[in-house]
């Protein structure tokens, strides 16, 4: 059995000092005017992780701290957000309207429950509800103790074992009090006397045994009846303990007066059994001496570790923690071996082959009534928080990213109808009006503003790629006079090319890009001048390597360093540099989109992009790229675009019918065709669309927005795909084209063009459609 206290008499302990905090603010709020709070309990409970709430019996908020904003709901129903995650679940539902019922009346109550997880599986909390004191406030605490109560049930099950062990020991056990009560017995003994445990315990021994063995003697000879009535002989061998003032036996009857060595062997093997279930037990577990040395580990813990047993037995348990938390650690270690606290829960990074995150479970191991050691339980709890950090930062990279591509969208639309208009205004007023200079000012800025967008889109991975085989010296070669005009004179560009590198798949002009911004990026750290290093090599990384939240797969990769020498990067910013909009420089001096759009088109070709920088050390970025062994000539090459001619005739003749639910971009499409000699019929939605296809309108061209409310334009353009293959399709869309396609195959005979488009792009799009090419 695992001494100290349970889970529950740790909950009470914190729960009753959480109380008295909460009314003790409570007390506060009502003695002082709420806009002034006291930042030393205010503070106190803000960093508590168990999340405290106090409101009036009105249902007003006194007091929310941290936990509680991520845990409770409103004041008015501060479980309102728990009951979702019970919708299912008739036990905990109930569980949660009984606190409920509780605080309505100010009565005091407290449950655990289980509940839905929002990623799968269950997660458990500890609830309490209770009056705050004299200050007519409530006191609502919530706490996810899921790592507890796996905690417990692992150990339940090792106590489940060990108890397994003891009942089937070749001997018999038993423990009575003063009086000969017995207050245990093995099942072995019960088995030898016919009788079941239930029979036994709480009766005398002198009813069991016809005798009661003498305490003072070590060892006694008895005459045993089995079930049968069969009489055979046992040696009782005993000491006696004390337990809180109360005198105790531990006894081992041996049957049939075995010899001395028969009974050492008989230990021997007890002791085989023992070492079989601690060495094999699912957890790490250490024996800890009073000195703090380690007297014993289990192989769990030594595989955990990479630390031999040799190596483990005798060191300080402390040393294999963490320097930054082993003063802590030492500190809570030293209370339980003192005995002023029963046992304590620690979560720590330990030192061996892995960086390891571990929580520890602590009791006091006893012999002779005193406190002989210690016994720590190692939970490997690594995995877990990695999870927790890739979750986290996927979740906040998605939402950026999702934030950014529709906020891409939006001016797409945006910026079409604005060089759209631009276009129809400067058939009118050519380059020598006065006007002329003006209209192409704005159509050059929202080209600039178009640029802009495309940033956005390729941080949100939603941007169009043409990956194909490359060469990564050869491209940095071609890269290198353009990277020496954008660094200056006063830095100096270095490039150290590893052999035999192999290809990558990236789309030529993205990766580009990709070493532009990080040159310009390290060129605005040096402004004094200095040196910019890209550096290349292979690297294989035989197991998953864990940099921050990201999680890199084995393999062969591509492994490209761009190191400068500037003023480095504080660690306090490090995990921002990759979101959008972020920037450190001054403001006007960047758009805070360049690193995003690296870390955006490095993901999407499938690689990894880290950093290392401190204050004034300069900064080094590694890409890590999947390596391919292939031959770049085998490979097919895309069409390249149709560029546009500035003398091609775009006229033609014929009859479009446009979809777009944006009113500005379908009045610039409309006018821009009819000016060149087509038919042009509107339609506001898809639904509008297909009432003009079913009316038997003769149309050579659909041109159809991709996200529109209700029929979106892929559903629209598969209708008419099947039901009239005749008419060419051109899909317009804010997004790239691999994710407006939503899945239609590229030879499908639907066209894209994204947005924003001029008008010599549109026009020439419908001319190439309708000549067939």
């Amino acid at each position: 059995m695992v001494l100290g206290l349970t889970g529950a008499g740790w909950v009470a302990i914190v729960s009753a000092a959480l109380v008295s905090a909460a009314a003790g603010l409570s007390l506060w709020l009502r003695s002082r005017r709420p806009q002034a709070p006291d930042q030393a309990l205010a503070g106190a409970l803000e960093s508590e992780s168990r999340a405290v709430l106090v409101t009036s019996y009105g249902g007003d908020e006194l007091y929310r701290n941290q936990a509680a904003r991520r845990v409770l709901g409103p004041a008015s129903d501060p479980l309102e957000a728990l009951k979702r995650r019970a919708v299912d679940d008739d036990r905990a539902l109930a569980e949660l309207e009984r606190l409920d019922a509780a605080a309505s009346v100010g009565a005091p109550r407290r449950t655990e429950v289980s509940l839905a997880a929002p990623g799968g599986g269950r997660e458990w909390f500890f609830l309490e509800v209770r009056p705050a004191g004299q200050a007519a406030a409530v006191v609502w605490q919530a706490e996810d103790i899921s790592p507890r109560r796996a905690i417990e049930e692992t150990l339940r099950r090792e106590n489940e074992l060990l108890s397994d062990f003891v009942d089937l020991l070749p001997v018999g056990c038993y423990s009575a009090d003063a009086d000969g009560t017995v207050r245990y017995v093995n099942q072995r003994l019960a088995e030898w006397l016919g009788k079941s445990g239930d029979e036994i315990l709480g009766h005398n021994l002198a009813e069991i045994f016809g005798t009661v063995p003498n305490p003072e003697e070590e060892r006694a000879e008895l005459r045993l009846r089995g079930r049968s009535g069969e009489v055979f002989q046992g040696l009782v061998a005993h000491s006696v303990f004390d337990e809180g003032g109360e005198m105790f036996t531990r006894s081992v009857v041996v049957r049939d007066l075995v010899p001395e060595q028969q009974w050492e062997r008989a230990l021997r093997a007890a002791e085989r059994r023992f070492r079989w279930l601690f060495d094999d037990a699912p957890v790490g577990i250490a024996l800890v001496d009073l000195d703090g040395a380690v007297g014993a580990c289990n192989l769990a813990l030594q595989a955990m570790l990479g630390i031999d047993r040799d190596d483990m037995i005798g060191r300080p348990v402390i040393d294999i923690i963490a320097e930054e938390i082993r003063p802590q650690a030492g500190e809570q270690l030293g209370k339980v071996l003192a005995g002023s606290q029963p046992g304590t829960h620690l979560e720590v990074k330990l030192k061996g082959r892995r960086n390891l995150i571990a929580q520890l479970f602590v009791s006091p191991s006893h012999e002779d009534g005193e406190i002989s050691g210690l016994v720590i339980h190692f939970i490997d709890a690594t995995e877990q928080r990695n999870l927790e950090m890739q979750f986290a930062q996927s979740q906040k990279m998605q939402a950026m990213g999702q934030l950014a591509g529709g906020v891409a969208h939006d001016f797409n639309n945006l910026l079409t109808a604005m060089i759209g208009f631009c276009d129809l205004l400067l058939q009118r007023h050519g380059a020598g009006d006065p006007s002329f200079a003006d209209i192409m000012q704005v159509k050059q800025n929202a080209n600039r503003a178009a640029s802009l967008v495309r940033q956005l889109l390729a941080f949100s991975r939603r941007q169009a790629l043409q990956p194909r085989l490359l060469n990564v010296t050869d491209a940095l070669a071609e890269l290198s006079n353009l990277l020496r005009r954008l660094l200056g004179e006063t830095i100096e560009l270095r490039m150290i090319h590893g052999r035999a590198l192999g290809l990558i798949r990236v789309d030529p002009g993205q990766f580009d890009q990709v070493i532009i911004n990080l040159a310009v990026n390290a060129r605005d750290a040096m402004p004094g001048g200095g040196a910019l290093t890209i550096r290349t090599n292979t690297i294989h990384v035989d197991q998953p390597v864990q940099r921050g939240p990201e999680l890199m797969p084995a393999g062969d990769y591509v492994l490209i360093e761009v190191v400068d020498t500037g003023t480095g990067i504080g660690k306090e910013n490090l995990g921002r540099i990759f979101e959008p909009f972020f920037s450190t420089k001054e403001v006007g001096a960047g758009t805070g989109l360049g690193l995003s759009t690296v870390y955006g088109i490095v993901r999407q070709t499938d690689g990894f992009i880290f950093v290392e920088s401190e204050p004034g050390q300069g900064a080094i970025f590694s890409i890590y790229l999947p390596r391919i062994d292939a031959d770049p000539a085998s490979e097919p090459r895309r069409p390249a675009a149709q560029a546009e001619t500035a003398g091609a005739d775009l006229t033609g003749s014929g009859t479009i019918l446009l979809v777009e639910d944006e009113d500005a971009v379908r009045l610039f499409g409309a006018r821009a065709l009819r000016n060149k000699g087509y038919t042009v019929i509107e339609a506001r939605s898809g639904e509008q669309a297909m009432e003009v296809l079913n009316g038997g309108e003769a149309i050579q061209v659909l041109i159809s927005d991709v996200v529109m409310p209700g029929m979106d334009g892929v559903t629209l353009a598969r209708f008419v795909r099947m039901e009239r293959p005749a008419i060419k399709v051109i899909l317009i869309s804010g997004y790239s084209e691999d994710v407006a396609r939503d899945g239609i195959d590229p030879d499908a005979g639907i066209h894209f063009l994204p947005k924003p488009f001029s008008l010599k792009q549109l026009a020439g799009a419908v001319k190439q459609v309708m000549g067939g090419e």
